[in-house]
C-alpha cells in the first residue's frame, strides 16, 4: 500500500509553490487536509510533463568545433 504526503492547509498555503513543483517533479499525489480531514488532492497535470529536447533527432552529428567563434563578421553587427 502506497502511502500518500498529507499537508494541513495552513501549511499548504504557506508553501503552495515549492509543494506544485514537488508535485509535479515527483508525480506523486499530495492530500491537503482541514483540521485533520482531507478536503483536496493535488496531482501532476497527465501530459503537462516537458519531454526532454535531447535524443529529439537522433543520428545527427555536429562537425567541426561548434563552440570556437565565427572568423567572419555578422550581418547584425554591420
Amino acid at each position: 500500500m502506497v502511502m500518500v504526503q498529507r499537508i494541513s492547509a495552513s501549511q499548504f498555503k504557506a508553501r503552495c509553490l515549492g509543494l506544485m513543483d514537488a508535485v509535479a517533479s515527483s508525480g506523486e499525489p499530495l492530500v491537503i487536509t482541514k483540521n485533520g480531514v482531507p478536503v483536496a488532492e493535488l496531482h501532476p497535470c497527465r501530459g503537462a510533463r516537458r519531454a526532454s529536447p535531447f535524443g529529439l533527432h537522433p543520428g545527427t552529428q555536429l562537425l567541426g568545433d561548434v563552440i570556437a567563434p565565427l572568423d567572419e563578421p555578422w550581418s547584425a553587427l554591420a
